[in-house]
């Protein structure tokens, strides 16, 4: 079997993360360094329609850091597969600042779209999850951007689609100088038109999939704290179900806290301690309109299926 090590980067609108792992035969043989950090890169993109300059400063000593620990791992940074989603991709001056970090830093970053975003999550999160999940589920990924919904049946894709819902526009647009409780009810308003718009797409009669799954930031930190895990352990992520109920009480839990309370949960980490109550929200209503009993979470996603790329 010919083995190749290979690192790929997911700058999201609100982490960054790298990935190097050793792949052969279209699987994942060995993860050999994983790292993210929360450079908050869509920060105010909600309102000016740009990247601030704080976020992309933030952003370029995340690359140059991920850059010199690439190259710790003999891979130089023009053998780095970076892919950009939701900030980059709808901001004003985004290939601005895609040519800037090729000419500071040499990393090459490729803008997808919000289908490749979707298709990506799903190769990544089949991954992590048994067979019989795996065919037959709604996989929603959740950023701080946008969110990507995909229905697979019988193994099958049935549909694939990219919201501009993410726990940055929300958190952003609404928990802004009031108590979060009122924000919360503002919060769930403003998702609804957004689900509203994909399940017109689908039509009346529509059959759900058997299981709900989500990926990504927000839903496997509610599944870490849920398991109160004091350092993260990823495998314990994948497949972990909680039930509606639980995550009831873990929403009010949480809903109940200050920002720097939250900041007191090991499995929380800072940077996260606000946008989690959008994510949450978010959550809430697909229990609310779905009527599924319980969410199965999963750690790998999109950088999972850009190392199969």
């Amino acid at each position: 079997m010919s083995l190749k090590t290979k690192a790929v980067l997911d700058i999201g609108s609100n982490t960054i993360r790298l990935l190097i792992a050793e792949v052969g035969a279209n699987t994942i043989i060995q993860r050999i360094h994983y790292e993210h950090k929360i450079a908050r890169l869509g920060e105010g993109l909600q309102r000016t329609g740009m990247l601030s300059n704080a976020g992309m400063q933030r952003a370029l000593r995340v690359f140059s850091s991920m850059k010199a620990v690439c190259q710790e791992h003999g891979i130089a940074v023009s053998d780095i597969y970076a892919v950009a989603t939701a900030a980059i991709r709808e901001a004003k001056n985004g290939q601005s600042f895609v040519a800037e970090v090729m000419r500071a830093i040499g990393l090459r970053i490729q803008v997808i779209s919000g289908e490749q975003e979707a298709r990506l999550a799903l190769v990544g999160a089949r991954l992590g999850l048994p067979d019989e999940v795996g065919s037959d589920m709604c996989l929603f990924d959740i950023g701080g951007g946008s969110t990507e919904f995909t229905c697979v049946f019988q193994g099958q894709v049935r549909d694939s689609h990219s919201l501009k819902l993410g726990v940055v526009r929300l958190t952003e647009q609404w928990v802004q100088q009031q108590p979060v409780e009122q924000a919360y009810g503002q919060m769930k308003q403003a998702v609804i038109p957004f689900l509203e718009k994909l399940e017109s797409f689908w039509g009346k009669d529509v059959t759900l999939p058997q299981y709900l799954v989500g990926t990504a930031g927000t839903v496997t930190t509610l599944a870490a704290i849920a398991q109160d895990m004091q350092t993260y352990v990823a495998n314990k992520i994948d497949g972990y179900v909680m039930t509606k109920s639980a995550f009831n009480s873990l929403r009010d839990q949480l809903l109940n806290m200050s920002n720097q309370e939250r900041l007191q949960i090991p499995a929380l980490e800072k940077g996260r301690e606000d946008v989690i109550i959008a994510g949450i929200v978010i959550i809430d209503v697909l229990f609310e309109r779905w009527h599924y009993t319980a969410l199965i979470s999963v750690d790998s996603g999109l950088l999972e299926g850009l190392l199969l790329e």
